[in-house]
């Protein structure tokens, strides 16, 4: 029976891994919080088995299937998201661990103040979850500190067995899991008594499984994921790492806004319009751009000055922003003039949202004494109206001087139609 056990440990191990490996695959399409939902709802199991569910292996050896094959397999999966995305991504599902035992704690500290009634056969008794949230706030606190390690142990072993990435792997997880081990059992031994037989043989199936699960992560890297790719930037100092990559990241973001009123600048037009054509002839699907002019924009700037006009024009590009969908842009096209596309709008849908839009702007809160504003925009339509930027635009420039022409406040969209006074 022993020896039956050391083969389904192998069994789960092999499918937990490779179910697990298959939903990271998939990250592009199904997106990393599925991986992340998955990896975390293993969690309370993990900790239960580790406190009460043990298996006796030959020698007598008894270990864990929450040690062995999940918390091993999760450090693994984390080493994983580290080499593939980077430290800020893998240290989400650490905190999500963290925060989620914070509230498990706070939640039985509430519903202790239940007047509780026992199920038939079953103490209305708390104590197990009392030990259960203290054991899984001490496993997510040394998780996070596991991470860290992890990351600065392969950094540093990472490069000069770059030839033998499996042993690089393995070397880590089991540093990491040594370490894990004395500190977590030695809590564990002291909540629930689990004897040190049992530590030495989690301990022993945790340099197994670290063995197994670097045999499957080198060979799922060298597969899927690293044929072909770009080397990979290393870092001394995870935290410094961090710090930069989403100060890169902001500072990228904000390179295309512009600085008055953060919506994209002009620069931004041309290629965001060329992309959204051809995803559109890709698909068959339309796209609209809609031209946006404020109308006698100018007095508000000759009555109250720039820096009220600026105050203006900053909330009018809020109020486009909140009033269309996430999948539409803004783009700041001249001083107050924006260009709106909208992928997958044709004619109509474009002079529907452009009455929203006017609606919405002539509601909108403004500074003292400025009057109500108004808009006045053109409406130009993929493929119908021209499948190049340049075609959109100048059908789109042509209706919106209709527009004006007609008394503003209006939408013209189509060929030789009427502009559409917006209406409150």
């Amino acid at each position: 029976m022993a020896g039956f056990n050391v083969f389904l440990l192998v069994v789960e191990m092999a499918v937990y891994f490779t179910a697990m490996l298959a939903l990271f695959r998939l990250r592009e399409t199904l997106g990393l919080g599925v991986f992340f939902c998955a990896l975390g709802s293993f969690h309370f199991m993990e900790t239960y088995l580790a406190a009460a569910y043990y298996v006796q292996l030959p020698l007598d050896i008894s270990l864990s299937p929450g040690s062995v094959v999940l918390f091993s397999g999760k450090l693994a999966l984390i080493l994983l998201i580290y080499i593939r995305e980077d430290a800020l991504v893998a240290r989400q599902p650490i905190y999500g661990l963290f925060i989620g035992n914070i509230l498990l704690i706070g939640l039985v500290a509430l519903l202790r103040q239940h007047d509780a009634v026992a199920a038939p056969g079953v103490p209305a008794d708390l104590s197990f979850m009392d030990a259960m949230g203290l054991l899984m706030m001490w496993g997510t606190l040394l998780l996070f500190i596991d991470a860290i390690a992890m990351i600065l142990i392969y950094e540093r072993i990472a490069r000069p067995l770059r030839r033998m990435p499996i042993l690089a792997i393995w070397v880590t997880l089991a540093l990491v899991l040594t370490f894990d081990q004395v500190a977590f059992f030695g809590v564990l031994s002291l909540a629930m008594g689990v004897p040190l037989t049992a530590g030495i043989g989690g301990w022993l199936g945790k340099i197994a499984a670290a063995g197994l699960y670097a045999v499957m992560l080198g060979q799922y890297l060298a597969r899927f994921e690293l044929a072909g790719a770009a080397p990979r930037r290393t870092i001394a100092d995870v935290f410094h790492a961090l710090t930069y990559r989403q100060r890169y990241e902001d500072l990228k973001q904000e390179s295309r806004r512009d600085a008055l009123t953060h919506v994209l600048h002009r620069g931004q037009l041309e290629p965001l319009g060329r992309d959204l054509l051809a995803v559109a002839r890709t698909t068959g699907r339309p796209v609209s751009l809609l031209l946006v002019d404020v109308d006698d924009f100018k007095e508000v700037n000759d009555q109250f000055g720039h820096p009220t006009g600026d105050e203006v024009l900053r909330r009018l590009a809020r109020c486009l922003t909140e009033s269309l969908r996430q999948a539409d842009h803004v783009v700041r096209y001249g001083g107050d003039e924006f260009a709106v596309f909208a992928p997958g709008v044709g004619n109509a849908g474009a002079l529907s949202l452009a009455a929203q839009l006017g609606r919405r702007v002539r509601a909108m809160a403004l500074p003292p004494g400025v009057a109500e504003q108004t808009l006045s925009i053109g409406v130009a339509s993929a493929p119908e109206d021209g499948s190049t930027l340049t075609e959109l635009l100048d059908a789109a420039d042509k209706r919106l001087y209709v527009a004006k022409a007609a008394g503003r406040n209006r939408a013209t969209g189509g060929p030789g139609a009427d502009a559409l006074k917006m209406n409150g």
